[in-house]
């Protein structure tokens, strides 16, 4: 018989049961891939930044869903169309929420390091206490899922932490890593947000953001201060990436973060969905999800509740779209602060959009400190609806924790930011745009802007407010926005900076 003809013969056969097999995975890919396909809605639509043509990072986006698609279905065919399981409680996981399960952890890692498209399963039921740990994947194979079914806790204990770090689970320099599955990852984290006083103070609007009815945590949760004062000073952040590309987070509880409670530094190809943030209004410094030096990220569908920004975006991040988040308790979805101690930064192409934030300091914020240089450019801000927010639209270029801030003359420079149909109420002022006197914002447009004030005795609230901004406005506005600035400064520093990153 012809050898080709053999080949081809096995390959049908095996190709039928490999459907089967790969069923689950794919649906997976399927939910990211009709994600990326949504973005291009986005063309339909004003483009900034270029993003949207071909060779833009919607492009990328779609273009790194098919290579890791491809490269999973490459990986699961070499096993076989099955995929290698390590199971902790089969490494000596005891579950009891009592024992320290790092080292099964560990174990069942360095196994499923060593095999490609394989799943590290955290089974449903126990309750799993680890200590700060890292799976590095300096030398792992890629694809692989972290399953978690189960309940992951942090200890509250001062000596689990020694003289402080800044992560408790950390995932390093991996290529195709999924966390993934109905469990929840509880950085216990009452025990040090009860510390007197507060690190990292933060400007007075900040620190009369909490209020009674922000509360989440039950009073059987609460610690008391002086086990508080032990812990020490630096908070940790409860997940965080670093160094990775393909990463996908999807289906888990996050809840009760020292600090932050997801991170990703220096990471590419993101997607975060379903996915959802829990922690008391009143936790401060707790963000829900922080991206730093990372591009390509996509967050959707997700619920998000914390002590400070509902997703806070930093230097060095290009190609996020954020759409379907639902925020609050928070400070709202935040750019910056950036430029602090007279550093550079750099940020461009940040969508976000068809998003919900209540019961929050800011809506969507763009912030940076007097002194930095760089730019943020091609932002926008889209079908965003606000209830009872303090702020829902802020620009503030001298931005400062605590109030002893120097004035300075360079700025990181604010240019292209574009706010459309955003409608519902706030309580202080609709918009406050403080822009830098050396380093106007310019190209701030504004269409369909619908902010109605909530008054009451206690809170009596002003209008718009602008300083050195310059823009447009494409509609009437509620209330009307006389403040902008039409035309353009005489500087021509804005391009200088924009030119620098």
């Amino acid at each position: 018989m012809n050898p080709a003809f053999m080949i081809l013969s096995a390959f049908l056969v095996w190709s039928l049961n490999y459907e089967t097999c790969i069923a689950g995975e794919g649906k997976l890919w399927r939910e990211g891939k009709a994600n990326y396909q949504s973005i291009l809605s986005l063309s339909q639509g004003r483009s900034h930044g270029g993003s949207h043509r071909k060779g833009g990072w919607v492009w990328r986006l779609m273009k790194e869903s098919d290579t890791a698609q491809a490269e999973l279905t490459t990986m699961v065919q070499q096993n076989g169309g099955k995929s290698a399981t390590f199971n902790v409680l089969d490494y000596g996981a005891r579950g009891d929420g009592k024992t320290d399960d790092s080292k099964a952890f560990e174990a069942a890692w360095a196994d499923a390091c060593k095999v490609v498209a394989s799943t590290m399963v955290v089974p449903s039921g126990p309750v799993f206490l680890l200590y700060p740990v890292s799976f590095s994947g300096t030398n792992c194979e890629p694809n692989i899922v972290f399953q978690l079914d189960g309940k992951i806790i942090a200890p509250t204990s001062s000596a689990a932490w020694g003289s402080g770090l800044l992560q408790w689970l950390e995932f390093t320099k991996l290529n195709g890593i999924t966390i993934r599955g109905s469990g929840t990852i509880d950085g216990q984290g009452s025990v040090w947000w009860n510390k007197s006083p507060v690190d990292n103070p933060t400007n007075d609007l900040e620190s009369s953001a909490s209020s009674a009815k922000e509360s989440n945590y039950s009073s059987s949760q609460e610690v008391s201060i002086e086990a508080a004062r032990k812990m020490p000073s630096t908070r940790p952040t409860a997940l965080r990436f670093y160094g990775s590309s393909h990463v996908t987070v999807t289906g888990i509880t996050i809840q009760s973060s020292p600090k932050t409670h997801l991170k990703f530094d220096a990471c590419t190809a993101v997607q975060v969905f379903d996915v959802r943030v829990s922690s008391p209004g009143d936790s401060s410094n707790t963000d829900g999800i922080h991206l730093q030096n990372s591009k390509d990220v996509v967050i959707y569908s997700t619920t998000i509740a914390c002590g400070d920004d509902c997703v806070s975006i930093q230097t060095g991040c290009s190609g996020v779209y954020i759409h379907n988040v639902n925020c609050g308790p928070g400070h709202g979805i935040s750019i910056g602060g950036l430029g602090r101690d007279n550093t550079k930064a750099c940020v461009s192409n940040i969508t976000v959009r068809d998003t919900a934030i209540h019961d929050a300091l800011t809506g969507v914020r763009i912030k940076t400190w007097q002194g930095g240089s760089g730019s943020v450019q091609g932002i926008m801000f889209s079908n965003i609806q606000v209830s009872e927010v303090k702020i829902p639209i802020m620009i503030d270029q001298f931005y400062c924790e605590g109030s002893k801030c120097r004035n300075k003359t360079s700025a990181v420079a604010v240019s292209g930011i574009s706010y459309q149909n955003i409608k519902g109420t706030y309580t202080v002022k609709p918009v406050h745009f403080a822009c830098s006197d050396n380093l106007p914002c310019t190209g701030i447009t504004l269409n369909t802007i619908e902010l109605k004030a909530i008054q009451s005795e206690s809170n009596k609230s002003s209008g718009p407010f602008c300083w050195q901004t310059y823009g447009e406005l494409e509609t009437a506005t509620t209330p009307p926005i006389d403040c902008l600035k039409t035309g353009k400064p005489i500087s021509n520093q804005v391009q200088s900076n924009v030119d620098s990153c």
